[in-house]
This record gives structure tokens, sequence and C-alpha cells, in this order.
């Protein structure tokens, strides 16, 4: 066995040299994630909620004592290897960028200011068609959509190259855009390419972006709820340039709570007859979805999650009438500082009903940046590694999204338990070590 762990493990390639994170939108989630590396990088704090530097993973039987942290089991970047560039329709570099977003204290950006002041953004692919309540003119122009994708490109190769980077991962963290359905335009390479060229209405600022990253063999990652690369054109480019993707939509406050209340009363068959959640939000996040069409993509990306855990085919008498209602409310007071309310409905043995009413009031961009950070890092491990490089779609990491990514005609995981437990054994088949079970008979033999 031991001859085998070295050989699963001697496939991955090493993380030498520099790790390029290249972020469309450096507004709050984007500037608390790379000020928080820096800080990090520069002992003004600790990774707090980052997997990949805090968490560990058990190996073996629990009377192995063997759990190794994640980041010294598998071979990821480290975060003194890590450098940034951005794009954004605002001239701010990370600095004034951080401070205008409101979420860190003065003290804490004026220790790192340098360094985030180095960090200025590129002109940005954006129309106001796809997120109607922003405008901005630090913006691209060009004779088509496939034009703009060829700058986005030569801005990739330019940072690749002055920047020294080995190796780069893109991370979308600009806003969410208006509903948009799959077309024609998405079903091939062929077709998108097409489409580029006519500047075709079917396609998204977010498409552009996922396209020039994965024409240039750069993993891409879907923050938020746009269909992006949730199309065939974008996963037949993943498979054949061994771009992994991996989206959507960051699993950060009330739906991360879902993800964990609604697996309890499902293994318990407890009944919900209802779900009520409404949100207060007050950055430029709250704003772009203080509009009807972008809250449409990310209603349907929070109203998906109870159906695919409860499974009301399955429990048609549990949840088959269940009423699932979710609110944003745009309130600038908040800033970042989002309030999540939640009233559930529930019943119990005789039909008797009870209530559990949670209020998340958390930090909206605290809770996304080490997600971004687990992110970039696990994507780069992925395209490092042959097993996982030509498979497009990494849905090993549905732990972190609304809405995970899937094979087609295969329906997603939500429950958060079941997720990290296949992130975790996705990390151990990759070493060669035994999958965990939780069986436990063989204490008892």
């Amino acid at each position: 066995m031991a001859k085998d762990k070295k050989a699963a493990g001697d496939k991955i390639a090493p993380a030498k040299g520099k790790l390029g994170i290249m972020i469309p939108g450096m507004g709050a989630v984007a500037t608390t994630f790379v000020a928080g590396v820096e800080a990090v990088r520069k002992g003004h704090a600790k990774p707090i909620g980052s997997l990949t530097q805090m968490g560990t993973v058990r190996l073996g039987k629990r009377t192995e004592g063997r759990t190794p942290k994640v980041n010294e089991f598998v071979p990821l970047a480290g975060l003194s290897d890590l450098v940034f560039m951005g794009w954004d329709i605002f001239e701010d570099d990370m600095y004034t960028a951080a401070s205008k977003a409101g979420v860190l204290e003065k003290d804490l950006l004026t220790k790192i200011k340098p360094f985030l002041q180095s960090v200025k953004p590129r002109k940005a692919v954006f129309d106001r068609h796809y997120v109607k309540k922003l405008d901005g003119h630090h913006v691209k122009s060009g004779k088509n959509k496939m034009d703009l994708a060829e700058q986005l490109r030569a801005d990739i190769r330019d940072f690749k190259k002055s920047s020294g980077a080995d190796r780069l991962v893109m991370m979308w963290c600009g806003s969410t855009e208006i509903f948009i359905q799959q077309t024609a335009s998405h079903a091939s390479v062929q077709a998108f390419e097409k489409a580029l060229k006519s500047s075709s209405p079917d396609i998204a600022p977010s498409m552009i972006y996922a396209y020039a990253a994965l024409m240039e063999g750069v993993p891409f990652a879907n923050g938020a709820p746009n269909l992006t690369v949730d199309i065939p054109a974008m996963q037949e480019l993943s498979r054949r340039n061994e771009a992994p993707i991996c989206g959507k939509d960051f699993k950060t406050g009330q739906t991360l709570i879902k993800t964990v209340l609604a697996p309890t009363f499902k293994a318990r068959m407890l009944g919900v007859s209802g779900w009520y959640s409404t949100n207060i939000l007050g950055n430029r996040d709250g704003e772009v979805l203080d509009d009807p069409e972008s809250f449409k993509t990310k209603e349907e990306s929070k109203l998906g999650v109870l159906e695919h855990i409860l499974q009301p085919d399955l429990y048609p008498e549990l949840y088959g009438n269940i009423f699932h209602k979710v609110r944003i409310n745009y309130y600038p007071p908040r800033g970042d500082n989002k309030e999540g309310w939640d009233n559930i409905d529930i019943f119990g043995w005789l039909n008797y009903p009870m209530q559990i009413k949670v209020d998340f009031l958390c930090r909206d961009s605290i809770l996304a940046a080490p997600i971004v950070l687990d992110l970039v890092l696990f994507l780069d491990l992925a395209q490092r590694t042959p097993e996982l490089s030509g498979i497009g779609i990494q849905e090993w990491l549905s732990f972190y999204f609304k809405s995970p990514m899937t094979a087609p005609g295969l329906y997603p995981e939500h429950d958060l338990f079941i997720q990290s437990m296949k992130l975790k054994n996705t990390l151990r088949h990759l070493r060669g070590e035994e999958m965990i079970t939780h069986l436990g008979l063989e204490y008892y033999d």
C-alpha cells in the first residue's frame, strides 16, 4: 500500500513558483480577500475561515492519530507565492476600493497600504444592460465581443509575464448579472465564438472573462449566480484546454445555515411546511440585487437548495407542500454587515407544529474572502493533478457554492456535511489514502 500511496502522490505536479490570481470585480469581496492574504503574510492576522490554511484531514482509523493539516497533506501554493491582478469599472486601486467598501478597519488597511495601492485595476469588460444598477467609465471598448475577449486574453498574458507568475487562476468576484437562460449560442465552442463575433445579447460580460481565461488554459471559478460557465461551450473548452472550472455563487451567510439545518430535519424525518428567508444588505451587491432582473438570478440560486436537500418527491408527506420564500432588500445603513433572518415552520410527531427562528448578523465579505482563497488554491491543485485537470467541472468543490455545478443530468449535492466529506475524500483519493466511511465496525471485531 505504501508504494501505491507514493505513486498516487507523485502524479500531482509540485506548486513551484508564483500563482497569479486574476479577479474581475475589485469590490468588497476581492479587496477583503487580497487585504486579508497580505495581512496574514505580514503576521497581522490569522486566516480564520480557510480550510486550506487551518483545516485538517483525518487519515486511516481514529486510533492511528494521523490528522495532518490540509496544506501539509496536498501540495498547495503558499500564501507567499500569490500575486494579484484585477479588472474593474472604477479606477480605484485596492487600498482606495477597500476603504470605500468599509469592511476592514482603517488601522489594518494602513499597515498594508503600500501593497494594496500597488494593485491597480485594468479596464473592465462591462455592459450596463447586464448590471443595471452600476455604471463606471473604466471600461474597454471594441468592435465586438470577440474583440473584447481578445483584449482580456492580452491582459492575461501581460500579467503572467510582468508578474513572473508560473500559473494562473481567475476568480469572478463581480456583480450578479441579469437572469440569462441557455440558448443555441451556448451549445458549443463554435456556436459561442460565432455569438461573440456578432456581439449576441446571449453573451454576458462574465462569459467573456471565462472564455478568455479558458482559452488561455486558466482555471475559472464563478463566485456569482450568473450562468457564465454553466453552459456546454465552457465545459467543452474547460476539458479541451485542461482548465478546471467550478461554481456557482459563494455559499456564505443564509444559504450556509440552510445547508446545515435542512439536512438535520431530513435526517430526523421532521416535516417542513414553510421557510421564509429575508436579507438586508447595504453594499454594492445589495444595490445590484435591488434590480429585479439581477435578483431573479440570485433567487434561482438560493431557492434550489431546499428542494435538492429535502427531496420532496421521495418524502411528499414531509416536504411536498413546503412554502419557500426568499427576499433580499437593499438597506444602505447596514453596509457589508448583512442580516439574514429565517422563519422556519416545522412539524413533528403526530403532526404537531414547531418553529425555528434564525437571525444571522454576518459580514458578507468576511465570510466570502476565505472561500476565495480556498478555491484558487484548490483549482490550482486540480490543474496540477492529471486525474482532475481534464474533467472540466470540479464537483468536489461544491462545499463552497450555493448552486454547485455537476455533470449534465446529475442533481447537485447541497448537504454541507456530504459536501465536506466529498471534498476531503477527494483529497484522500489523490494521495492514495483510504476513503473514510465512518462505518466503524472494525473497532468492534
